[in-house]
Parts: structure tokens; C-alpha cells; sequence
């Protein structure tokens, strides 16, 4: 009998680890628009993700040409996302992701410990994760359209 209880509390236990987990990866938490991002929605995803921030203007010149890239890319299984340096919350980031006409998503909460992304204190700063969650490249500086699709093409070997 006691044998059968410990089998029982370890599969209870199980399920509620991977319902911890589960939940944990659902989540990146909301967008710059207060709208909850899903795992879902970027999981199994390449994913260009752009530190930026108001006083970097490197960042201004940038964001153009990410928002050009995020329209290259619909229907590639790749995104962009931009995660503001001063982590900016609610009404702040929405005026600042306005401000600088951003049209791709911007997470209010960091995913630098989900993807183990370096802490970097230079901006602009961009980070390729891979469809699996892996860290494949760190650009430092300013990046275009252009030259970073040429980064993903052949981190995909097309």
C-alpha cells in the first residue's frame, strides 16, 4: 500500500511540474498595446529580438528598417520583436513604441533569462534566437532589413 501512495504522489507531482512549466511557456506576458503575447504565437518561430531605447539614436534610424524586415518576414516562420532597455511599462512604452512608429510587437517583460540572451549594455542590440529557443547570434550596433535576413538566411542554410 505504501509503495502504491509514493507512485501516486510522484505522478501528481509530475503533472503538476509540467503544468508549472507549461503555464511558464504560454506566457511573454503583454505587448506594447497591453495585448497578452501566447507562446503560441512565437514558439517554433525564428525570432530577431531588438534592444532598444527613446535616447539611443542609433535605435531611431533603426527601427525603420526592423519594421521593414517584420513585413519580409510574415509567412517565414520568423518575427520581429523589440524589448525596450529602460523597461518601459504600460502607457510609458506604448507612447514610446508610438513615438518611434514601431510596428512590431514589443514585449513589456524581458525574455533575455527565457532565451539565456547575454546581458548587453551597448544599444542597439540584436539577438537571433532560432525555432527551437537557441541563441544564434548577438549583433551589436545598428542593423538593416537587408543585412539581417541575410544573417537568417544562412543561419537557416538557405
Amino acid at each position: 500500500m505504501g509503495l502504491g501512495l509514493r507512485n501516486v504522489g510522484k505522478a501528481v507531482l509530475g503533472i503538476c511540474a509540467g503544468l508549472l512549466l507549461t503555464a511558464c511557456a504560454e506566457d511573454f506576458g503583454p505587448d506594447q498595446h497591453g495585448r497578452k503575447v501566447t507562446a503560441d504565437s512565437l514558439d517554433g518561430q525564428w525570432l530577431v529580438i531588438n534592444y532598444w531605447a527613446e535616447w539611443c539614436a542609433p535605435c531611431r534610424t533603426e527601427i525603420p528598417e526592423l519594421n521593414a524586415l517584420e513585413q519580409t518576414l510574415k509567412n517565414q516562420s520568423a518575427r520581429v520583436i523589440g524589448v525596450n532597455f529602460d523597461a518601459l511599462q504600460g502607457e510609458d512604452l506604448k507612447r514610446a513604441a508610438d513615438g518611434f512608429d514601431i510596428r512590431f510587437t514589443v514585449l513589456a517583460q524581458d525574455p533575455a533569462a527565457r532565451f539565456e540572451l547575454p546581458h548587453n549594455d551597448v544599444l542597439p542590440v540584436t539577438y537571433i534566437v532560432d525555432a527551437d529557443g537557441k541563441l544564434r547570434e548577438r549583433l551589436v550596433g545598428e542593423q538593416t532589413s537587408a543585412g539581417l535576413q541575410e544573417h537568417l538566411k544562412r543561419l537557416r542554410g538557405q
